[in-house]
C-alpha cells in the first residue's frame, strides 16, 4: 500500500479519536485534522487517479457534513442552527 493510502487510514484513526472527545476540545484537532485531510486527498487523487480520490473525497464530506453544512450556511448569509455555533461561543 502506497504511503498516501497508509495515512489515509491513520488519519481515520485520528479521527475517530477526536470524535470520542468532548466537542469543546474537538475544534483545534479538528481543524488540523480538516487541513490534513484536503492536502491528503489531493496526494491520493494525483497518486491513484478518481476512483480512489473519489472514495476519499466522499469519506471526508461524510465525516465532516456537519461542520461544511455550518460554514457554507453561514458564509452564503442562510440562518445556521447547530451545536458548533453554541460551543463557539
Amino acid at each position: 500500500m502506497s504511503l498516501s493510502l497508509t495515512l489515509a487510514c491513520v488519519w481515520v484513526l485520528a479521527a475517530a479519536v477526536v470524535a470520542m472527545l468532548p466537542l469543546q476540545k474537538q475544534f483545534a484537532v479538528g481543524w488540523a485534522l480538516f487541513v490534513a485531510a484536503i492536502i491528503l486527498i489531493a496526494v491520493i487523487f494525483y497518486e491513484h487517479g478518481w476512483l480512489f480520490g473519489g472514495l476519499a473525497l466522499f469519506g471526508f464530506v461524510s465525516m465532516f457534513r456537519r461542520p461544511l453544512n455550518y460554514y457554507l450556511r453561514k458564509w452564503m448569509g442562510l440562518p445556521v442552527e447547530s451545536d458548533i455555533a453554541e460551543a463557539e461561543e
